[in-house]
């Protein structure tokens, strides 16, 4: 089974091509962190942050060029994909994708008139509670953007 699931942080605004017929595909650098730690000893493990290329397809990427922006928290299920290009020097270049199946909008939206993301976008995300609404969000001033 070839399964990824991720929660991170767009890296910069999603760049979306358009090919046959009005279909889209978008791809965007997300940042995802494991937070560091104390080991028994006293050790000091720090943050780790990793980047993955994200491809969105179809509908996926229209939503991601209408809704989402560089920083923006994001969950993404997909697949994990290899593929390889020569550069212009003629050197083999190697990449790893995920691309996504699956994508929810995970930042809050804003409190002004902007209009929310459609429900097309979130498939499986329930809807939070006041309560859950109202807590404060958790300090990601570490980002590294």
């Amino acid at each position: 089974m070839n399964k990824v699931m991720l929660i991170g942080n767009l890296g910069k605004d999603p760049v979306v091509r358009y090919y046959d017929a009005d279909q889209a595909v978008a791809q965007f650098p997300l940042a995802t962190t494991e937070r560091g730690y104390t080991l028994p000893n006293g050790t000091q493990v720090p943050d780790r942050t990793d980047w993955h290329n994200i491809v969105l397809w179809k509908n996926l990427a229209k939503i991601a060029e209408r809704y989402l922006h560089k920083g923006d928290k994001v969950f993404i299920e997909g697949k994990v994909r290899y593929r390889s290009y020569d550069d212009r020097k003629g050197q083999r270049q190697y990449i790893t994708e995920i691309y996504a199946d699956n994508m929810e909008l995970l930042t809050p939206k804003p409190a002004g008139g902007q209009a929310a993301a459609p429900q097309a976008a979130q498939p499986a995300a329930p809807q939070p509670s006041a309560s859950a609404q109202t807590e404060p969000e958790t300090d990601d001033s570490n980002l590294p953007f």
